[in-house]
Parts: structure tokens; sequence; C-alpha cells
């Protein structure tokens, strides 16, 4: 696994794990050492190929926490899936290369998924170059706190290829050897943009020439556009999975391990017979 993408012939699933008290899905939450246990059963009975955990709220305004605070989070989780599923690939959602150096070394983490794209620690690429691990590159302006205020686009498909293009290279010449590329759907953009991006899907993995992560799971483009809430948006949220998996997804960042997995079955049918 380290310094090497496993085989994605069949799209993988990751399972959210949150250790946070304020994502924007309330049921996403885990912060127990019950509840943890309980969710990654729930992913991996579920058909997950990997745990993505996460102790830092991305969600737009979130609170600031400092480093020491996120690692008291994500230690005991770490700590309970080296020992109890030491099997289960786990996915990190951080963008200090402090955390991730500790996550790899002291628990073998396999992935590190940055959602600032090395833009919030400086660090990052020379760290993931030096750990050898898979990295998921995404996109966004700015931070959670501020991403709000980014979505001004001169044109939305081109400007995010060129902040890719630039990426991918400076990945490449720290070292990284493998990287998947996320376009950050809800980050530092709007319903509508978020809608245009997903009709590029193919473009996206085409042009970058790497596997290609989508995590649009309950988000506010889903809601807002059926008038529901998070909570009630698993359907719009098939759909949109459903939607990415035809035009190139090759993995799915979800909630809802169980319907993702259904959804990856069904459009494997769909293209493979």
């Amino acid at each position: 696994m380290k310094g090497k993408l496993w085989p994605l012939d069949t799209p993988a699933v990751m399972g959210i794990l949150n250790v946070t008290p304020d994502s924007f899905y309330a049921e996403s939450r885990q912060q127990s050492e019950a509840a943890v246990a309980g969710r990654i059963e729930t992913i991996i009975a579920e058909g997950g190929a990997l745990v993505d955990l996460g102790g830092y709220s991305s969600r737009p305004d979130a609170a600031d926490v400092s480093a020491e605070e996120e690692w008291r989070r994500i230690e005991p989780a770490l700590a309970r899936l080296l020992r109890d599923y030491p099997d289960i690939p786990v996915s990190l959602d951080t963008f200090r290369a402090d955390v991730a150096r500790r996550a790899v070394e002291e628990y073998g983490v396999a992935v590190i998924n940055d959602i600032s794209g090395g833009n919030m620690d400086g660090n990052m690429f020379e760290t993931v170059a030096r750990l050898n691990v898979p990295y998921v590159l995404m996109h966004m302006r700015g931070t959670p706190q501020t991403m709000r205020q980014h979505t001004d686009y001169h044109h939305l498909f081109e400007d995010i290829m060129l902040y890719f293009a630039g990426k991918i290279r400076a990945l490449r010449l720290a070292g990284v050897n493998d990287i998947i590329v996320d376009p950050g759907f809800g980050f530092a953009k709007t319903p509508d943009q978020n809608y245009e991006l997903m009709r590029y899907l193919n473009e996206f993995r085409a042009m970058t020439e790497c596997p290609l992560l989508v995590g649009i799971s309950r988000k506010r483009m889903i809601y807002d556009l059926l008038d529901c809430t998070a909570e009630e948006s698993l359907n719009g949220t098939t759909a949109l999975n459903t939607f990415a998996l035809l035009n190139g997804a090759d993995m799915l960042r979800v909630h809802d391990v169980k319907a993702a997995v259904e959804a990856v079955k069904i459009t494997n049918k769909l293209k493979h017979g």
C-alpha cells in the first residue's frame, strides 16, 4: 500500500469517520470510543475499501483547532484501527504535515487526504514524498473559514485545471509517487458551480492522468436543490454518485457506504456487463 495505489479496476468506496463535534452532517460525528468502534465496523461490514479519518471539521465557517487538539481527537481512533483492523487501509483527512507524519510513522496510515492541496502547510508535499504514501490532492481556495468568499472564477474548469497542473508538477518534483485528484465539491464553489464541475469529471480524469476521487455525500449542492436537509439527502447523493461513477470516478468518499457500494456494483454491470 505505502507509496503505491492499490488496483482501481473497481471503484473504491471510502467510508467517512469524523471524530469532530461539529461536522456538517450530525450523524457522521463520532466521539465516544464505542461510537468510533461502531462506525468502523459499519464501514467494513457494508463493503468500504478504506476508512477516511478526520479530526478537523472542514465545513464552511468551522472553528479552527490546534494541531494538538486535532491529534488528541484522532489518536484513539488510529490506535483502535491499528489494533483491531490492521488490514483496513486508513486515509487521514488532514492539512498538517506533522499530523500526517505522526499518523503514518506511528500508526501506519496508508493515504493522506489534504483539503488544502498543500496551501495550508508548506511542508506537506515534502513530508508526503518522504513518507512514500499516496496523496489526495483537493482543490480549495482560502480556508474552511474563508472559502465562501472565494467563488469568483474567470473560467471555472480552466482555472481549476491550471491549479491541478501546477500542483501535480510540484508533487512530482518533490517525489510523490501516487496522486489522487479531488475537484473539491463544496469547497470555494457555489452549488451551481459544483454541478458545472460534475459535468467535467471525464475531463478531469483524462487531463490529470490521475485517479479521481469524488466527495459529494449529503452536501449542500444536493439538499439545497432538493429543498431538504442533509439527513434527507441520501437519495440525491446516490444519484450523483452514480453519475460520477459513469463519468470516470475511481473513488467515492461517503457517509453511507452500503448505498455507494451498491451504486458501484450497478454501474460496473452497466459498463462491463
